[in-house]
């Protein structure tokens, strides 16, 4: 051994530090000397600075020693701290449950204190009260036995708590309990001055209800007998076209545009409820769509003097002389005669059109519309909203006519029908 340490090694100490000075020359293979310069620029000077291998290592075990830390305290944030956080809750509910059972601990104590003073007093009373009759001895053993019953509830209850481990508290203290059902007992009589209240209170409204419901079941009534009979008149044409008047009613409540307002949603009554309520109800949207069906309806004549000099159907054709059918009927007028919207709606047309010249045509919903023909002027737009009374255009003799005049139509679906009785409201 000695020969091998003389032979390749000048000493024992090199021997025994061969191998830190092996590991030192691979750390410094890693990590060689560095050279770097530093320039101060506004005095002119270099600056030249050698990092040797032990800072350079010292730094990377640094920066490694550092990548663990974090690492390792990340991990004890993400796992250990929920189940830190775990076990003090578990902790807590620990103490409030041992809380909980001292104070039934003692709550028990108390009353088994008090048992059994009773039992002795019972006790001292049969042994000693010699006056005391059958009756009285027959109470007190019950009284006795009641008390021994008590006290065994006593001992299996604490038996429980303390061999039980899903024991759960049940009881507090009587005094506790006392002042609970006090409490509850005032909020009982609170709560009866309220009912009783209520109850007043109910009735009067129901009487209200009764009033209101009768007031408003006459209002409607009344409006809808007198939209009814507004309507009456055309009545029989809608019977040509095919239509009744109930189908043009829930048409029209379906109805909507920026006009005539949105669509009437019927109140929807609960079946169990009085039938007052119901037809309540259904006189509401009767009445509704009613009058939207009189607001859409071109109801009206499209200029202020009327004076029809062609009614609707089979007449002499003027030009040809032979028999035709007037789709519409022709008002006398001048030239410049202010023509209205008989009802709201949107320009559908505007300009010329084969035989008819110069026209307007306006769409008023549920399927009618109304055109205008023969016009010197036209005052509106494709797409214009017009209201009643709108001026649409003037009177004139374009087109296939004899004269200035108006020809007026109402359509349903596209097809002409007589408007002769919605002209004349």
């Amino acid at each position: 051994m000695i020969n091998f340490i003389t032979r390749y090694f000048t000493s024992l100490w090199a021997f025994i530090t061969s191998p830190f000075r092996a590991v030192w020359r691979f750390i410094s293979r890693l990590f060689p000397p560095r050279e770097f310069t530093v320039m101060d620029i506004p005095r002119g000077n270099v600056y030249t600075f050698q990092q040797s291998s032990f800072w350079r290592f010292t730094k990377f075990c640094a920066k490694v020693g550092l990548i663990i830390w974090a690492s390792w305290s990340t991990y004890v944030f993400v796992y250990h701290r929920p189940m830190l956080q775990k076990r003090t809750n578990q902790l807590e509910q620990m103490r409030t449950k041992y809380a909980q059972h001292m104070t039934d601990l003692q709550t028990y104590l108390g009353k088994y204190n008090e048992l059994t003073k009773n039992i002795n007093v019972i006790d001292d009373k049969l042994l000693k009260d010699k006056k005391l009759t059958d009756k009285q001895k027959e109470e007190l053993i019950n009284e006795r036995l009641k008390t021994w019953g008590e006290l065994d509830f006593l001992k299996t209850r604490i038996t429980e708590m303390f061999t039980n481990e899903h024991y759960t508290p049940e009881y507090t203290k009587f005094s506790d309990l006392a002042v609970e059902y006090e409490l509850i007992r005032a909020e009982n009589t609170e709560l009866r001055k309220r009912d009783t209240e209520m109850v007043e209170t109910v009735a009067k409204i129901v009487d209200v209800d009764n009033k209101i419901i009768d007031t408003v079941s006459k209002l409607t009534n009344e409006k809808i007998s007198d939209l009814r009979s507004d309507l009456k008149h055309i009545n029989g044409t809608l019977a040509t076209l095919g239509i009744g008047q109930d189908s043009l009613v829930a048409g029209a409540n379906k109805f909507s545009n920026q006009l005539v307002g949105a669509v009437f949603n019927p109140l929807d009554i609960d079946k169990t409820l009085d039938e007052k309520y119901q037809k309540l109800a259904d006189n509401l949207a009767l009445w509704n769509g009613l009058n939207k069906l009189k607001t859409v309806l071109p109801l009206g004549a499209p200029v202020k003097t009327v004076r029809i000099t062609s009614k609707y159907g089979i007449r002499k054709d003027p030009f040809t002389g032979t028999q035709k059918k007037h789709k519409g009927i022709d008002f006398a007028g001048k030239v410049g005669t202010e023509l209205m919207a008989v009802a709201p709606g949107r320009v559908i047309s505007a300009g010329e059109r084969v035989g008819y010249g110069t026209t307007v045509e306006i769409d008023h919903g549920l399927g009618f519309t109304t055109l205008y023909a023969h016009l010197s002027k036209i005052n509106v737009s494709r797409g214009d909203w017009v209201r009643p009374g709108t001026i649409v255009g003037l009177g004139g003799s374009s087109g296939r006519s004899t004269g200035p005049h108006l020809h007026y139509e109402i359509r349903y679906k596209g097809n002409p029908f007589d408007p002769e009785k919605f002209v004349k409201e």
